[in-house]
């Protein structure tokens, strides 16, 4: 086979590949992820099944790269976004990346779905998935470890009885973190996408109307939560 005709079943195969997951994500919308279909995607893109299944073995290989990219897009959003401050002081980088998050998940309500809403009846998520996902995390990681090595981060003791707990995970995440500091992430990082789990599936309505501004004022105080200090205060 010829270099040139390598090539372009390759370029073929890459926009198949896109067709198909644009038409899922179509189907995702309409629909919800419980109930994509292979088939019905073949349907819409005049394939025949056996045809997309050399792409896609199964619903759960499609979903699982649905998942990849709606995690690799939000963080990279989120990066993009931290890349613009990252001179600035510490709650200004976390506020951009949480402002990030918002903004994406606002823009892609069903792909935010996809990853932070209810998980899909029989789908078990594969560990292929951990390193897309783990994107903004390691962002929100970065921005306090650079406070603490530079300046110090201001976190409450640990109750006694959530020390073990908290070392665990602070070897599991970043083991130059103290476990306070760690602890204090995690909860933060559950209420940021809490926070925008509200608003993308309108738990919000009637409760919040200015939506971008409480944000911001929540998402400063998870930054205060993880000890990050204002300028003035530091």
């Amino acid at each position: 086979m010829s270099s040139a005709t390598s090539g372009a079943r390759a370029r073929a195969r890459v926009e198949v590949t896109a067709a198909i997951k644009d038409e899922a994500r179509r189907q995702l919308a309409a629909d919800g992820a419980a109930k994509l279909s292979l088939r019905a995607v073949a349907r819409e893109l005049g394939m025949v099944s056996s045809a997309l299944y050399r792409y896609f073995p199964s619903r759960d290989e499609l979903l699982t790269a649905l998942i990849i990219d709606a995690y690799d897009s939000l963080g990279a959003a989120a990066e993009a976004a931290h890349a613009e401050v990252t001179s600035a002081e510490p709650v200004r980088r976390w506020t951009a990346v949480c402002e990030a998050v918002r903004s994406w998940a606002l823009a892609h309500p069903h792909e935010y779905a996809l990853i932070y809403g209810s998980p899909v009846p029989g789908y078990s998520a594969p560990a292929s998935t951990v390193e897309a996902a783990a994107r903004v995390g390691r962002l929100l990681i970065g921005i306090v470890r650079d406070a603490h090595q530079s300046r110090g981060v201001a976190v409450r003791p640990l109750p006694g009885g959530l020390r073990t707990e908290a070392e665990r995970m602070a070897a599991d995440l970043a083991p130059d973190l103290p476990p306070a500091v760690i602890t204090a992430l995690i909860a933060a990082w559950a209420q940021l996408f809490g926070l925008v789990g509200f608003e993308v599936f309108g738990q919000f309505n009637r409760v919040v109307e200015d939506r971008p501004g409480f944000f911001s004022y929540a998402s400063a105080q998870l930054a205060h939560g993880v000890g990050l200090l204002d300028q003035k205060q530091s």
